[in-house]
């Protein structure tokens, strides 16, 4: 791809060095999570008092990297109807640089003089010595009048803006009862109304499967031990907590499988849409079926991957044979939202489409986009690959920010673009706010040199899928 390879072999000696040198400043001790060393109130105490400050300086790294502000595309809402889809490019620009210069350059030059716009480095954790799940406030708030189940913590709030977020409670769309649209009936799946919605739409063993997607369990941050981060005992987690009606509220965690504290990314949930067309899992980790998924979350999201620390809070294992079938049997019948502009290869209706949309494609599909080498059309969007953006070309390796060491983000995989609208932000770690932002985020990497009206074409199009 264009882009690719850039460099000389003494940009990459320096490189080698840097990486070097990164290892040797990273604590070498965090493989286990460590147990408290103080009492719970000690440490819920201390935790409250930092509060403020650390919601500061993130709070403050997300006004230097971005344009938060509310700015709605007229007339286009999320699949719901009910949240506008925000506009523009929110990721901002060094002093004195604009995106065509930007394209101009060779990615040694913006690393050499630091042009690298910050909104496209790794976004780090929002308390990155602990990590953990953090939820936005309206599932907290939710989940806490239908169940007074507590997903607030006590020393952290969730950083991005309402407005820059997936509608919530998203619609729930059913590959077995398409006619149906929207089952969710505007309200939020829990384990005290699942039954009642979905009587009579699913079959018994997607409703036991729905059940177990919607018991609470242990979680590292959420548990009844003293090392939790809610003020009271808690019962934990569910998996649609996270994927609120299969879909994705942007709570985010952190990867489970990158060691030490210090280098692991954000990790923003991704949609459950369409996972029927998944062969890959997990943003690392390439889990090969629906149902590896679902048996090993029980060790990476809600234990941080560590597997010694999980007995004490009360492991669930689902069974292979039954359990495990019956989660996979649930998830697997949720489809994508519709998209009526879209033919049955996933290609633009000509007829109902506009020339800007029919535009947008014909850079997608093309040798200008190359967008349709990944993420193609026939496959809903992917290519079930991964791959490596060799990003660092861009930016220097191990700097620190807000606690995150800032290294290669090394193979991500594909992710849909069915459905695109209904989940910002972007990126494995939602470092990209708006579909704009992504176009800004690939002409840069790829070396695409995109125009103005090529880049809001895309954008245009993207919209329909």
């Amino acid at each position: 791809m264009p882009g690719f390879g850039r460099g000389s072999l003494a940009a990459a000696g320096l490189l080698a060095l840097s990486v070097t040198a990164v290892a040797d400043q990273l604590p070498p001790q965090l493989t286990y999570r460590p147990l408290p060393t103080q009492p719970f109130d000690a440490v819920r105490a201390a935790d409250e008092a930092e509060k403020a400050t650390v919601m500061q300086r993130q709070e403050a790294l997300l006004n230097e990297r971005y344009d938060l502000s509310n700015r709605p595309i007229p007339g286009v809402m999320m699949s719901g109807g009910r949240k506008p889809v925000q506009a523009g490019v929110r990721v901002k620009l060094p002093a004195g640089a604009t995106w065509d210069s930007l394209s101009q350059m060779s990615p040694a030059d913006i690393r050499a003089r630091g042009l690298f716009p910050s909104g496209f480095v790794p976004l780090p954790h929002v308390k990155q010595a602990t990590g953990g799940q953090v939820f936005p406030n309206r599932q907290i708030d939710e989940v806490a009048r239908q169940e007074q189940r507590n997903l607030r913590r006590f020393d952290v709030n969730f950083d991005l803006p309402d407005h820059l977020t997936p509608e919530f409670p998203p619609p729930i769309f059913l590959s077995s009862h398409p006619e149906l649209g929207d089952v969710s009936r505007g309200q939020l799946l829990t384990i005290k109304n699942y039954y009642a919605l979905m009587v009579g739409l699913i079959t018994p063993v997607q409703m036991e499967g729905l059940r177990l997607l919607l018991t609470p369990f242990p979680q590292e941050e959420f548990n009844q031990t003293e090392d939790r981060k809610s003020a009271d005992q808690s019962l934990g987690v569910t998996c649609l907590d996270c994927h609120s009606n299969f879909h994705t509220n942007a709570a985010f965690h952190q990867t489970p499988d990158v060691r030490p504290q210090a280098a692991r990314f954000r990790l923003d949930t991704t949609s459950l849409r369409g996972v029927f067309n998944q062969q890959i899992h997990g943003s690392k980790r390439s889990l090969r079926s629906i149902e590896d998924f679902s048996e090993f979350e029980q060790r990476t999201a809600y234990f941080n991957g560590d597997h010694t620390s999980a007995q004490r809070k009360g492991v669930n294992l689902p069974e292979r044979h039954d359990q495990t079938a019956m989660l996979a049997q649930m998830q697997n019948i949720i489809d994508f939202p519709p998209a009526p502009k879209l033919d049955p290869l996933n290609r633009l209706d000509p007829t109902k489409a506009s020339a800007q949309e029919l535009a947008g494609e014909k850079v997608f599909m093309g040798n200008r986009g190359q967008c349709a080498s990944c993420h193609v059309p026939a496959t809903a969007f992917m290519d079930n690959n991964m791959h490596d953006l060799k990003l660092d070309r861009f930016y220097p390796v191990g700097q620190t920010v807000n606690g995150l060491v800032v290294l290669p983000d090394g193979p991500i995989k594909t992710f849909t673009l069915q459905g695109i609208k209904d989940s910002p932000p972007y990126l494995h770690d939602g470092r990209l706010l708006t579909l704009a932002d992504c176009v800004e985020f690939f002409n840069l990497v790829l070396g695409l040199r995109l125009t103005q009206q090529e880049k809001d074409d895309l954008v245009a199009y993207m919209l329909t899928l």
